[in-house]
């Protein structure tokens, strides 16, 4: 059972839950007073111009609350639109400028005069609605007794019945008075749609609305339109990013019910989604179930790109608006942490899509954008990746000014800001008044400069270059010491060149490239031919390594371990490894590659060739083993159509037949010349002889013991 992902809340920002709503009947707006209080509404509209500030003369009176109710205002019983009204909360502000004014205002409302007069506030107060597209504005005259006029203290409130407004739409609201005394009030809902119970019912419009569900699936998200078969409605994801016409990022006409999937890697917070009936006038639900969703915020980010615009200016290009913060910092030569210029300058906070300028007089490579959010560091982006250049190795000078006039500088540096002329241990400091000196007489170039402080970036390449200029002198003079004490002993130099001489040569045999042979023990017979073909590579000269001679290494080690110790050191220095073809080498391929699934049948715990195809095969597998692999067999002991397909993306070579051409491979780049390379194989070749007359011999025939011969050693 698919998970609700959201249900959709009937909460309207800071209004109660819309469960069972007033009705308001006939067509025509009215307004209300707390008692004590007397107010008219004026006939038609009025211009939704605020005007400018003034002061008041006096006590005035002023909106200081808004608060709103949703109503029906109900033409029949099941004819109703969604109505907005609006309560002014007022009070009194200011006070008389001259106390006489005050006792005469105060005297005109006295009850116990003989004509008493009704002194009274009065104020005129406009209420503005706006619901995109359409702006509506109504003025309400208020009086208040003298006897309730008290400065600071609330007077009651007037109740405005209504603006209608469509359904899901988002509504401000100001108010104000005529003349302004003072900053208007304002307040932003947004309306439910037509899943407000109360509103289901009594809106005829909502009667054909397809109802929505979203719900997880998986790592991706279904969309469940439980609508009729016949019915057409229209389908829009849009991102809810700025006020204005909806852009839908996707939109279709479909014909329900349907289910829809949307991948994980396009949910986004401000991604939303509107249904309608496709009808005339027809009202159109919004939900945006994805605010809350951690995969959306991540996605969000991933989405996010950074440019950097010339000549100094920066913005961040994203689907929804990121609460972020920008700040500059400076990014050493050496790749080290970029250092925040937090102070001095200020941080920014992130307005997407939109450009933004550096605070900066110049623009310098050094200097990177980082957005970041109070958890951690997000994208950084920095100027020598554009336009400027390279980095440079400039460090960075941050000064300080005081109220008179006095200032300091300090160097920006890993462990902080290091002031120039102090003893510490770094370079900004060891340099302190040549910087100084720089700032000074105008090398140094400003990239920032206020009231408050200054920034300068001074190049430190002629000191880098008079510090190479100490060592190369250095190493000019130990040279020729060591030339006068060459000469001054020629005998002795002699002697260590021919060492040299032979410890080159002795490098040279050390250095010889490695081969690790593998192979199935089908026999005891096969066994002495590959010991033979060992035996003969060590002497070309090349370092093999086969498990014939490390019996002792695979007991203790098991055939896996040893198979990846060897071939791990045989690629490492640039070796090969060598399958040597057999049927019982074959026939063991064939075995994985049909039924890589099932466990492979029990082998002999020192058979390295069965233990390594879990290795070899998905090099084989992957592409990966051209140039780390050969492959060779026996002309005489398989034919040459035996050897599986998968293994011939490697060199494949028969045996002695292909001698020259598989040794020529096995030695690489320090192979000898043709010439001398026949001449070797015709060595092994000889080598190799009486073993593959071995493998045709009778069992019985005499010749065909186990022994090993020499070689049978541990040489590994």
């Amino acid at each position: 059972m698919p998970v609700p992902w959201f249900l959709l809340s009937l909460a309207l920002g800071r209004n109660p839950v819309v469960l069972s709503l007033e009705r308001v009947v006939g067509p025509q707006d009215t307004a209300r007073c707390s008692p004590g209080l007397s107010c008219h509404l004026w006939d038609g509209d009025v211009l939704c111009l605020p005007g400018s500030l003034v002061s008041a003369p006096g006590p005035v009176l002023v909106p200081t609350r808004l608060q709103t109710e949703l109503v029906l205002r109900c033409h029949e019983e099941t004819d109703c639109d969604l109505c907005v009204r609006v309560a002014v909360h007022l009070a009194v502000q200011g006070y008389w400028e001259d106390p006489e004014d005050e006792e005469k205002f105060r005297r005109a409302a006295d009850p116990e005069l003989e004509e008493p007069r009704n002194a009274s506030l009065q104020a005129h107060i406009v209420l503005s609605f706006q619901a995109y597209p359409t702006a509506h504005c109504v003025l309400l005259e208020v009086q208040v007794p003298a006897a309730l006029v008290q400065p600071g203290q609330s007077v009651g409130s007037v109740v405005f019945d209504c603006f209608e407004a469509a359904l899901g739409a988002e509504v401000q609201i100001w108010s104000y008075t005529q003349p302004r005394y003072q900053k208007e009030l304002n307040l932003t809902q947004q309306l439910p749609d037509c899943r407000g119970l109360e509103v289901q019912d009594n809106i005829q419009s909502c009667w054909a609305l397809p109802w929505l569900n979203v719900s997880a699936d998986g790592e991706d998200v279904r969309l469940v339109l439980d609508v009729s078969e016949e019915q057409r409605f229209g389908l829009s994801l849009y991102w809810n990013q700025v006020q204005g016409p909806i852009k839908p990022w996707w939109h279709s006409n479909l014909t329900g019910p349907q289910n829809i999937t949307l991948n994980h890697t396009d949910l986004v917070p401000c991604l939303c989604i509107q249904v309608w009936p496709l009808e005339p006038d027809s009202v159109r639900t919004s939900i945006c179930p994805f605010r809350e969703d951690p995969r959306a915020h991540r996605n969000l980010w991933r989405a996010a790109r950074l440019q950097l615009l010339p000549p100094r200016s920066w913005r961040l290009d994203a689907p929804c608006s990121l609460p972020a913060e920008a700040t500059l910092c400076w990014q050493p030569l050496d790749g080290g942490p970029c250092l925040s210029l937090v102070p001095p300058l200020p941080r920014e906070n992130v307005t997407v899509n939109k450009v933004l300028e550096f605070p900066l007089l110049k623009g310098h490579p050094n200097v990177c954008v980082q957005v970041s959010t109070w958890e951690k560091l997000q994208l950084q982006e920095c100027l020598w990746a554009d336009s400027l250049g390279p980095r440079k190795d400039d460090m960075l000078l941050v000064e300080t000014r005081g109220p008179q006039d006095n200032g300091s500088l300090c160097a920006l540096e890993p462990s902080g800001c290091t002031p120039l002329l102090s003893r510490a241990s770094t370079r900004a400091a060891r340099l302190g008044e040549q910087l100084l000196q720089d700032v000074q007489s105008g090398q140094c170039l400003q990239l920032w400069d206020n009231d408050l402080g200054a920034l300068w970036a001074c190049p430190m390449d002629k000191y880098i270059h008079q510090r190479w200029a100490l060592v190369w002198l250095a190493c000019l003079l130990l040279a020729a010491v060591l030339f006068l004490l060459l000469l001054l002993k020629m005998n002795r130099v002699k002697g260590w060149l021919r060492l040299l001489k032979e410890n080159i040569r002795a490098g040279a045999a050390a250095r010889s490239r490695a081969a690790l042979l593998l192979y199935s023990a089908d026999d005891a017979s096969f066994e002495r031919l590959v010991g033979a073909l060992a035996s003969a590579l060590c002497q070309l000269p090349l370092r093999v390594a086969v498990d014939l001679w490390s019996r002792r290494d695979l007991s203790a080690q098991g055939a896996l371990a040893w198979f990846h110790a060897q071939r791990r050191q045989t690629l490492q220095e640039g070796g090969l490894v060598v399958l040597l073809f057999s049927p019982g080498a074959v026939a063991l391929c064939r075995e994985w590659l049909q039924d890589a699934t099932s466990a492979p049948r029990a082998h002999d715990p020192h058979d390295a060739f069965a233990a390594s195809l879990s290795c070899v095969l998905p090099d084989f597998l992957q592409g990966r083993a051209p140039g780390r692999y050969v492959g060779a067999y026996f002309d005489k002991l398989l034919p040459a159509d035996a050897v599986p397909a998968l293994f011939r993306s490697v060199p494949v070579f028969s045996l002695p037949s292909q001698l020259p051409d598989f040794l020529g491979t096995l030695q690489g780049p320090a192979a000898p010349r043709p010439r001398r390379l026949a001449e070797r194989a015709e060595q092994v070749s000889r080598a190799l002889q009486p073993a593959l007359d071995s493998c045709f011999r009778p069992p019985g025939a005499p010749g065909t013991g186990h022994g090993m011969g020499p070689e049978a050693g541990d040489r590994t």
